[in-house]
């Protein structure tokens, strides 16, 4: 009886096809960003920059991989503020990604995702999913009042972590850090296959 793992006589569609998500293609990293420029935003009306364990957590984490913060903000919950700050961040030529922190719940004041996604032009749901995924195993059921979300805005991956540090810590450590340089090189490719000059 086999479950289908290293059962290679079927086609599970990741075998040596020429398509664009990397399965079978060796040099599928050849585009990764060897650093990125990183914008921290924290959401939260009821702490300071200086009382933010998790932002203070994301930026020694994003640069101790080697990996550069070009701006951190804090702005309240409110949707027009994140989505025009999310939007403004990923329009600067000098940002690779954002990163936020917080309004990821399910509580009246909690708008990241809603502010956030209509700025996508390319959703990566897979982020969500496997953030959840592996909360489970910390937090239980609990996960299910989890909304975090990433996506590709202007061509700039975008990251929406929720506010506490935990999650931030397992979504950065387990997911965001190891793929981050490649979707960046990824979403930054402009239409001949290259690296654009603006982020």
């Amino acid at each position: 009886m086999s479950d289908g793992h290293g059962d290679h006589g079927h086609d599970d569609g990741h075998g040596d096809h020429d398509h664009d998500d990397g399965h079978g293609d060796h040099d599928h990293h050849r585009h990764d960003a060897e650093t990125v420029a990183v914008a921290v935003v924290t959401v939260s009306s009821s702490r300071s920059l200086e009382e933010d364990d998790s932002g203070d957590w994301l930026v020694d984490a994003f640069e101790d991989a080697g990996n550069e913060i070009v701006v951190r903000e804090l702005v309240d919950d409110e949707f027009d503020g994140v989505q025009g700050a999310v939007d403004r961040l990923a329009r600067r030529e000098d940002t690779d990604a954002v990163v936020t922190t917080g309004g990821t719940g399910v509580t009246p004041d909690d708008v990241t995702p809603e502010a956030v996604t209509p700025l996508f032009e390319k959703h990566l749901p897979g982020f969500g999913e496997l953030f959840r995924r592996l909360s489970y195993e910390e937090v239980g059921t609990r996960t299910v009042g989890s909304r975090a979300v990433a996506g590709v805005a202007d061509g700039t991956t975008v990251f929406c972590l929720p506010g506490s540090e935990n999650a931030v810590r397992l979504g950065t450590e387990e997911v965001i850090l190891p793929e981050l340089g490649h979707l960046v090189g990824l979403a930054s490719r402009d239409d001949d296959g290259e690296e654009s000059s603006s982020a």
